[in-house]
């Protein structure tokens, strides 16, 4: 019973609906014994399809949820009221909606929703992601903006992708060269994983021991932010988290993590004590320590803040860029003649270069197209993180309640056949003479969210997918190998891991994916 919808759905379909009789039975005790009148209201509240007693709508959110609430905003529109036990969800599927939550009302809904387990991991919401809307948050916010993401930063960091993405190229070098179908997944992964300890720690954890107990710990960390707490919607099950070890867990990946950053945190202090700081290319570890010793904030930046925005960069940045490379060079595969026109666009640009640096980027609008196109198709959250009102408001012409939460399908919004023609297809072009961006001020495409609450990390995110990927097509032509046909390829979502609100992570299997015919 690893997760509330691995309960209805998996191996304990059937001890739930064993106990499903008893839960019906306890509601209607409940009601027998304390009768109510029900609430005469005149407010216009959004549709709701039926729910039932106990879980409300959590049965109508099946495997994969996205597309699960896409089918009901067909049937109910495109925002709709649900109850995920005695939780209030408004689900938003279209982009005027979104623009109306994010933008026209975006202080009312820049509060976030408690979570017990985001509470144990992230030192009781001591980071920003997560964090309440307050001064706290504002903080914290401007530090990530200001100074571990931003424009100049990220310039900074220059050297470490270009590096990473040299020695990635440097294994599909070396394996290409057999018949070995190349495992790009684990490739992506690892280059991921060693771009965020660098830029955020100062050094890889990769090749001994204390790297393989790091990438088993992060595995851990992300997984358990996805799972799903019963407690937080149906506050009297809360018990089950301890029959089914979850509590357990949680505890232990939250000490383990702490003592990780702990260590971290002591080589930080004592470097700078020792050999001083480089000011162009500090980490984030390094520039939190900074802010910390200037005292220049209104907030005081103690230890645990600088873990806990620390553990944000993993969990943001953990799969969001290798899940976008892996759907990129799917689709790139699967459309033969956009990979064409991509390595003729890239190729040409490159002018026999051996590798595509980022001053070459600014110059490639069809890698940008083909971006826009995998994350319009392929979000790397499909449902942005749920935002909690602080007071009622008015959405769409409905009135939503104060404490409600807002939960924005950006992978329905990205297919909606009213905002883009030939939605399901695969066509960059579509992009090349639009103005229509990702970075939360368009509201057609929206993968990082948008406002106050979208994510501070997108530029970084960013730069390095297209670095990353206009080599991988400069460098190499790529076919589909182990007698596997382009329109074999697996496109299958799965559910490897689930968040609080139910985000599926989408994950793609490229073990037969090789390349050939390196070009230099």
């Amino acid at each position: 019973m690893g997760s509330f919808l691995r309960l209805l759905y998996e191996e304990n379909a059937s001890f739930f609906l064993l106990l499903l009789p008893f839960f019906i039975f306890i509601h209607f005790l409940i009601k027998w014994l304390y009768p109510t009148t029900p609430a005469v209201t005149t407010k216009k509240l959004p549709p709701s399809p039926p729910k039932l007693p106990i879980i409300g709508n959590l049965h109508q959110l099946g495997l994969l949820p996205h597309r699960s609430l896409w089918a009901l905003a067909q049937r109910h529109g495109p925002i709709m009221l649900l109850h995920f036990g005695r939780v209030p969800v408004v689900i938003v599927s279209a982009a005027d909606a979104a623009r109306e939550i994010m933008k026209t009302n975006d202080v009312i809904f820049s509060n976030r929703p408690k979570s017990s387990i985001f509470a144990k991991l992230l030192y009781d919401y001591k980071d920003v992601a997560m964090a309440p809307y307050g001064e706290y948050w504002r903080q914290m916010r401007s530090i990530c903006v200001l100074h571990l993401l931003s424009n100049r930063r990220v310039l900074s960091f220059r050297g470490v992708r270009e590096e990473e993405t040299a020695l990635l190229m440097e294994k599909i070098s070396s394996s290409s060269s057999s018949s070995t179908p190349i495992d790009l997944s684990k490739m992506f992964l690892s280059l991921t994983n060693d771009l965020i300890c660098r830029v955020a720690l100062g050094r890889k954890y990769s090749g001994d021991e204390t790297g393989r107990k790091y990438r088993d710990l992060l595995k851990e960390f992300v997984g358990l932010l996805g799972d799903f707490d019963v407690g937080d919607y149906i506050p009297w099950l809360s018990w089950v988290n301890f029959i089914n070890g979850l509590d357990a867990k949680v505890e232990k990946v939250a000490k383990e993590f702490d003592r990780f950053l702990d260590e971290v945190v002591k080589e930080h202090v004592e470097r700078r004590n020792r050999d001083g700081v480089d000011n162009e290319v500090k980490d984030f570890v390094d520039v939190l320590l900074g802010i910390q010793e200037d005292n220049v904030t209104g907030v005081a930046i103690t230890g645990v803040c600088i873990k806990a925005l620390t553990l944000d960069m993993f969990a943001a940045g953990s799969d969001t860029t290798y899940t976008v490379l892996e759907w990129a060079m799917t689709e790139l595969l699967r459309h033969p003649q956009v990979m064409r026109q991509l390595q003729n666009e890239v190729r040409g640009i490159a002018q026999g270069k051996l590798l595509i640096t980022e001053d070459d980027l600014d110059k490639m609008q069809y890698l940008k197209a083909v971006i826009k196109e995998t994350l319009r198709l392929h979000p790397p959250v499909p449902l942005l993180l749920p935002r909690e009102s602080t007071r009622g408001a008015k959405i769409m012409g409905y009135d939503i309640e104060a404490g409600t939460r807002v939960i924005t399908n950006a992978w329905a919004i990205g297919r909606d056949p009213l905002l883009w023609d030939e939605a399901e297809e695969f066509r960059p072009e579509r992009f090349l003479n639009s103005s229509i961006d990702f970075r939360g001020q368009d509201f057609e495409l929206i993968p990082f969210g948008a406002g106050r609450r979208g994510c501070p990390g997108t530029l970084f995110a960013a730069t390095a997918i297209e670095v990353v990927l206009a080599n991988l097509v400069h460098r190499f032509d790529w076919e589909v190998g182990g007698g596997v046909g382009r329109e074999d390829l697996d496109m299958t979502e799965c559910t490897e891991f689930f968040s609080s609100i139910f985000i599926p992570r989408i994950m793609i299997n490229m073990l037969l994916i090789c390349a050939l015919n390196f070009i230099f």
